[in-house]
């Protein structure tokens, strides 16, 4: 019978055991900062009027909110009649 040997094939890890990790508290100010300026951002934009906002290049959606880009969905008349008369 051959005698085999077996390894697990674990091997230390290179170079990550002295690689510097963000904290807990890091990453809670990174985001309190990050929602920080999203709040500006969106104050800032609300006080603008709608010529401004297109002067900058913001559209304006139809209900008065700044940068919303909502699909539209066209439907011509008689399209539910032409599909129930395919079926």
């Amino acid at each position: 019978m051959a005698h085999t040997e077996t390894h697990a094939g674990i091997s230390a890890p290179k170079g990550e055991l002295f690689r510097p990790r963000p904290n807990g508290v890091t990453i809670i100010v990174a985001v309190l900062r990050k929602w920080q300026r999203s709040v500006a951002r969106r104050k800032a934009l609300a006080d603008l009027t709608p010529d401004q906002l297109r002067d900058i290049g913001y559209p304006r959606d139809d209900i008065g909110h700044p940068g919303v880009n909502r699909p539209v969905l066209e439907i011509k008349a008689g399209l539910m009649t032409k599909l129930m008369s395919m079926r």
